[in-house]
């Protein structure tokens, strides 16, 4: 706690000073460490939002299309071998994901949860548009597996223990 309290005002003194200290080696040494901390939380953090961003923005557009059956991408779900049934079931299960997450905005574990739901329709988008030579949806659906991991790694409130 000592260390704590010292760190900060020692940390707040070096920036707010930090011109008066120029001549000091072990300052710049120490302020530059930190800010270098800073700067990779700071962007870390942009980066976990701008995937999540990206994420709702994957999923939500594909699970309203499903759900409200836009023909475009019904013809497309017809074409990979589902029917219209199955394009709505997996419309209003991409759909559940997608309202978790963004209740994931108030409590973090429906972010998590919703994550985790959508992780089988992520995998499943990637196999079979892969399958059918669909590579223009080939890589959202290789981005969007790709930021499930990056996702759950990169927040707190995620823990995998083995």
């Amino acid at each position: 706690m000592l260390f704590s309290r010292f760190h900060t005002y020692f940390f707040v003194s070096t920036i707010q000073f930090g011109k008066y200290f120029l001549h000091c080696k072990e300052i710049k040494i120490f302020a530059k460490k930190d800010l270098k901390i800073i700067k990779m939380e700071t962007f870390k953090t942009a980066f976990y939002w701008l995937s999540y961003a990206y994420y709702l923005y994957v999923f939500g557009y594909a699970s309203l299309f499903k759900v409200f059956q836009k023909k475009s991408m019904m013809d497309s779900m017809m074409s990979l071998g589902f029917n219209k049934t199955w394009t709505i079931l997996i419309g209003l299960g991409e759909l559940t994901g997608v309202i978790l997450i963004v209740a994931g905005l108030i409590k973090p574990q429906f972010r998590n949860m919703g994550i985790l739901l959508l992780i089988p329709f992520s995998v499943g988008a990637f196999t079979a548009h892969m399958a059918h030579q669909e590579y223009q949806h080939y890589y959202n659906s290789l981005i969007v597996c790709i930021l499930t991991v990056v996702m759950l790694a990169l927040d707190n409130n995620f823990k995998i223990q083995l």
